[in-house]
This record gives C-alpha cells, structure tokens and sequence, in this order.
C-alpha cells in the first residue's frame, strides 16, 4: 500500500509540474535591414553672386534670377521630399569662388548637385540704306570725279534667342583639377578659382588607385548626371518651354566637373531676350522652372530606388 501511495503522490507531482510548464518560447525575430536611401542629400547652387553678376539683361542680372529661383526650388524640394536633405551653397547675395562651391559641396556629401543659371546671347543687328551721299573721289588719271554712296543706318535688336538647356560635363572626372586648371578662356572659372587650383595641383598626390576609383565613379556620374538632364528638358517641352536639349560640354561648367557626385547645370532662359527677361522675373515664371526641376528629381529619386532596390516616397 505505501507502495503504491507513492506513485499515486509522484504522478501527481509530475502532472502539476506539467500544468505550470512555461510555454515554449517565441522565436526571435531577426532585426529588420536597415533600409538604404538612394538621394539623402541634394546641393543648389545659385549661379554667380555678389560682385560677380552673371550675365546682364535690361533691367536684372543673372546672379539675382539664379538666386530667387534656387531659394524656390530649395523650398519646394524639402516639400516634395521631406526624407531628403536640401542644402545650398549661398542663400544670400554673395561671392564665392566656383572652386569653393564645388568645395562646399564636396563637404557636405551631396548626392546630387543643382547649378541654376540663366542664359544670353548677343543682339542682332540690323543695317539699312537710309539714303545717298554725292562725294568726290579720285578716278583714273588722278582727275577727280563724283560718286554717290549709299548711307546707312545701324539698328541693335534685342536677341531673339529663346529656351532652355540642361548641361552635364563630358570629361574624364579623374583629371578634374589639371583639366581645370588650363582653362583659361572658361567664363565660369574666374581668376581666384585659378590661384586655387594651380596650388593644389603643386600638392595633389598622383595615387593611381584613386585615379582608377575616380574614373570608375565618374562614369556612374555621367549617366546618372545625363539622366536628369534629359528629363528636366523633357518636362520644359511638356510645360511648352522651347527646349535647346540636354548637352554635353567641356568649357564654362568646371563646377559640375569638380562635384563629386551627379552634376547638372540647368540654363532656365535667355535674360538676353526682353520677352524672356520679363518670364525668368516673374513669380509665375520662376515657379514653373521650380516644378519642372522639382518632378525631374522625383523621377530621378524614383528612378535610382528601382536601381537599387529599396523604397521610398
């Protein structure tokens, strides 16, 4: 009977013990990845500044257009994306070097560089007979004669020139800083930015591991760069702006060839043409130019997402 007393008292220590058994536990779960973001942070450049005013219309001047256009788009960037970063290089009229900008913008890790310009072109020239002049001159045999010469009147017409175009460098990204330095004719490349560089080029190492990086990002660049280009020029043409095309150029954008990172200089109109004048000072004008760059870089965004494969807005 004892026996048996101490199964019946063991079993039922066993089954209570089974009763409150802890239940099994979850499985952990594995961390989610981090998620990549393909543009965290976009760089404007307001073309010229300060004691260098860009190109001159008849009543405004390229360096305050680019910088009244750049301080819209600023704000409707951080609208449109608010998970990314927009910064600029001058927020206010001053001057910088384009050395520096291109500096300011390495600094601050963009991924993506805006340079906001406008364009000019020379005045025609009209020359008309308004009528004639008798004068003398001397004819055969030294005798003098009379001749009737046409008199003119010059006319100087504003350009008629007309649109936009988006530029993108077409240079080996690798010899920045030599190409640079030699080119002494580039307009957007002024005589302090050449001190700059001439000094640097005295200290820069010749690392062929980093020239073989750099020319291996530079090709990315480009085509990310060519990218936007074509697509800011498509939406000009939907807006019905006269679009003068996405262009490759070697001269007068230095700045784009010195970013590390996708470039594109955007010329938004002729300042040159009074009927353009009047469109690029314009608050309907200069927002219109905003949401073309604006939805352009949403593409991009999109665009580069599906690339690497990761969300977002």
């Amino acid at each position: 009977m004892k026996i048996r007393r101490i199964i019946v008292i063991l079993c039922s220590f066993l089954m209570s013990i089974q009763a409150f058994a802890l239940p099994n536990p979850t499985p952990s779960k594995t961390p989610a990845p981090i998620q990549k973001q393909a543009l965290k942070r976009i760089i404007i450049d307001a073309g010229h500044g300060g004691s260098d005013i860009g190109a001159r219309g008849r009543y405004s001047t390229e360096k305050d257009i680019s910088l009244a256009i750049s301080l819209k788009l600023e704000a409707q960037l951080k609208q449109a994306l608010p998970d990314v970063e927009i910064l600029m290089t001058r927020k206010t009229d001053v001057y910088n070097p384009v050395v520096e900008k291109a500096d300011i913008a390495n600094r601050l890790k963009g991924d993506l560089f805006i340079c906001i310009h406008v364009n000019s072109a020379g005045s025609r020239t009209i020359k008309e007979v308004v009528g004639y002049k008798t004068i003398s001159v001397k004819g055969k045999k030294g005798k003098k004669v009379k001749k009737r010469v046409p008199q003119y009147k010059v006319t100087r017409l504003p350009s008629t020139a007309i649109g936009t175009e988006t530029f993108i460098f077409g240079v080996d990204k690798s010899d920045e800083r030599v190409a640079a330095a030699g080119e002494s004719v580039d307009e957007y490349l002024d005589s302090v930015s050449l001190k700059i560089l001439e000094a640097r080029k005295q200290t820069d190492a010749n690392d062929p591991t980093k020239q073989m990086l750099a020319s291996i990002m530079a090709q990315q660049y480009f085509q990310r760069s060519a990218k936007l280009a074509l697509t800011i020029e498509e939406e000009f043409q939907k807006l019905g702006r006269v679009s003068r095309q996405a262009q490759q150029r070697k001269k007068g954008i230095w700045v784009l060839q010195a970013v590390s990172m996708p470039a594109v200089l955007v010329e938004t109109g002729f300042i040159s043409n009074p009927d353009e004048e009047d469109y690029l000072n314009s608050e309907l004008g200069q927002l219109e130019i905003c949401d073309v760059i604006t939805k352009s870089v949403r593409i991009y965004k999109k665009s580069l997402e599906n690339q690497i494969g990761v969300g977002g807005q």
